[in-house]
């Protein structure tokens, strides 16, 4: 009896790993590869960039640029402080880890991301609450405004939105990106 021969051509192409996947190109643009060195390693990485919320805003003229500015600072200190929701296994069990959980810096990013909260009125409040949301834990501003809303109730888009240039304009006082305004 014969066996049947299976063509090379049926075979099943891979997932192209240096392209964004289908579940990606979906969720809006991905912008060309760019190849720069790791800014810890000092090796050469290749990524790609997405277009965020703070960028769309900025080039759609909705926000100013030091806005952009204030709202990536946070993003930054944000992001140093570790207060992201993604985490890593405690080195306490790791053989031979020491368990320290912060580093100085953490602690210093901690601290300047609490004063930029209480500048935009605390974690509670609309501004808090969308900063934290959208600036620090990149949510889009629907989700932010359908998921955790203000004061326990859904907002709507356009009022969301406002409500996060409000709290970028804050931002970008607190952080000296734009001249204090004289009393007339």
């Amino acid at each position: 009896m014969a066996g049947k021969r299976r063509s090379r051509a049926a075979k099943p192409k891979g997932e192209d790993l240096a392209m964004p996947s289908k579940w990606r190109l979906q969720h809006g643009p991905v912008g060309e590869p760019m190849r720069e060195a790791d800014p810890e390693t000092g090796l050469p990485v290749m990524h790609r960039r997405t277009v965020d919320t703070l960028g769309q805003m900025l080039a759609n003229g909705t926000i100013t640029q030091e806005m952009h500015d204030a709202g990536a600072v946070f993003r930054r200190q944000f992001r140093v402080a570790a207060l992201d929701q993604l985490r890593a296994m405690s080195l306490i069990r790791i053989p031979g880890g020491s368990g320290d959980s912060l580093t100085d810096r953490q602690v210093a990013a901690r601290e300047q991301v609490a004063h930029a909260m209480m500048a935009l009125g605390g974690f509670e409040s609309a501004a808090g609450s969308c900063a934290w949301h959208v600036v620090g834990l990149e949510c889009s501003v629907r989700e932010w405004a359908l998921r955790q809303g203000w004061g326990g109730r859904s907002v709507g888009h356009a009022q969301a939105q406002g409500m996060l240039v409000a709290a970028l304009g804050v931002l970008a006082a607190v952080y000296g990106l734009v001249p204090r305004q004289r009393a007339a």
